[in-house]
């Protein structure tokens, strides 16, 4: 980048931050979501699955204008009980979800199940004329993926994948700050996301009255291998590679949606991982620590640069989130409602004495030295450019509302949806390779392009 592209990404920059406190005085609930009602009547959608996250995605669906939950399925019986309670009588319930799918009425499912389920669910759903909102990770393995988004192209389905970061008012905005210059040239992103607690470690409550007459345990295991009935790994699926995805599936994969979106980027090319079970020893066959180290290459959309992740759930500073892209001119930190820019953009002119070895030079060499000096970097700027600002989202912003909105939108409208089957793969499958890499005890070569193991 020459001095000319500097500046101009500068004034760009500069430009951007003066309208930021109006956006964020200014921002509506819902900063991207434009539904516009059908004149006839509301989006009816059944939820697949309605476990933690599935309740939490009818709680934010049913606050979208034109939108109605008319089903719910789940292989437990006080799950469905539940969505009773809370949605009322008429709500449809099953076990089945080829009961939802069969029914013309139903126009989406959101899906919430167990990893495992997802790519089967999601394209059977497909096929039969459903548009589709899925849970992250898209896929469990990372052969599932291709084919369900081949399934998306064929069906022309609308297909959103729920990682809400890519939705985000405040993700959106970091992307404005990146693209405007605000941290010079990418070099290297890190984030982190640390947990200290028992829930958040995936030690869930179990109901008393568990068992095979009130969970279906067959069904639930599917093509997973076989186990007598567990309360245990049915209701604390995520602790097993059998029908979950780990840290990497849960976790890192808001990661890499956030840094894709803000960076445009396809994928890393090169995936290390490693950790290990520390301390939650409960039964689990997932670690409880992973770091991996990611190498993206070089694209018309960004320069070359390394990726450092992390996630403890055994942390004992407290926990915490946060996703930063360093540069040759600033630092960017994204957190849930905020993004923060620090501005550190060297001199012109490298300076000299202090930790240099010109203190190291006889006098007469010191002298010729600035003299030399002096002429070569003549008008050349000797100070640091620093600055710092943050922004932030109103208080009660939303982005499971504004990607639950997109999803909705994009059923009304022409169907492009904020992260599609081929995103959302993306970012699983850099989260999947974490896995295999850690596993496996190997790095992991990925064409980001082709998305296949090299």
């Amino acid at each position: 980048m020459n001095e000319n592209d500097n500046n101009n990404s500068r004034r760009l920059f500069l430009k951007t931050l003066s309208g930021a406190a109006v956006l964020a005085a200014t921002l509506p609930r819902s900063a991207f979501a434009n539904i516009q009602k059908s004149a006839n009547d509301n989006i009816q959608v059944a939820a697949i699955g309605v476990g933690i996250m599935g309740l939490k995605n009818c709680a934010t669906t049913v606050t979208v204008p034109g939108v109605k939950l008319v089903a719910a399925c789940d292989l437990y019986t006080g799950r469905l009980k539940r969505a009773k309670e809370i949605y009322g009588k008429q709500l449809h319930t099953t076990a089945h979800f080829e009961d939802i799918l069969d029914n013309k009425s139903i126009d989406a499912v959101i899906i919430s199940t167990s990893d495992h389920w997802h790519d089967k669910i999601a394209m059977a759903a497909m096929k039969k004329g459903k548009a589709v909102y899925c849970e992250k990770p898209m896929v469990h393995k990372l052969e599932q993926g291709l084919p369900m988004i081949d399934v998306q192209n064929q069906t022309g389905r609308v297909c959103q994948i729920g990682s809400q970061r890519v939705s985000s008012a405040t993700y959106l905005k970091a992307k404005e700050f990146y693209e405007a210059g605000a941290i010079g040239q990418l070099v290297l992103a890190e984030a982190f996301w640390d947990r200290q607690s028992a829930n958040g470690a995936w030690q869930y409550s179990i109901p008393r009255d568990a068992s095979p007459k009130t969970v279906d345990w067959k069904r639930f295991q599917g093509d997973a291998p076989p186990h007598d009935f567990d309360p245990v790994r049915f209701f604390r699926w995520r602790n097993y590679q059998d029908y979950g995805t780990g840290i990497a599936g849960d976790l890192f994969v808001h990661l890499f949606s956030g840094l894709h979106l803000i960076t445009n980027a396809l994928g890393p090319t090169r995936i290390y991982a490693s950790g290990g079970l520390r301390y939650w020893k409960d039964g689990r066959d997932v670690p409880d620590i992973i770091t991996g180290v990611y190498d993206y290459p070089e694209t018309k959309e960004h320069p070359a640069f390394n990726l450092q992740v992390r996630v403890n759930f055994i942390d004992g500073g407290g926990g915490g989130e946060q996703i930063a892209l360093v540069g040759t001119e600033g630092k960017m930190i994204v957190r849930g409602s905020s993004v923060e820019v620090i501005r550190n953009k060297m001199p012109q002119a490298p300076g000299f004495d202090g930790w240099d070895t010109y203190s190291t030079f006889d006098k007469k060499s010191q002298e010729e030295f600035v003299r030399w000096y002096e002429k070569y970097y003549a008008g050349q700027s000797t100070q640091k450019e620093t600055s710092r600002m943050e922004w932030k989202a109103p208080a009660g912003y939303s982005d499971h509302f504004d990607h639950h909105s997109n999803f909705y939108n994009a059923i009304r409208t022409d169907g492009k949806v904020k992260e599609n089957a081929e995103f959302g793969f993306r970012a699983a499958a850099a989260a999947l390779s974490t896995n295999k890499s850690l596993f496996e005890q190997k790095i992991i070569n990925w064409d980001p392009i082709a998305m296949r193991l090299v």
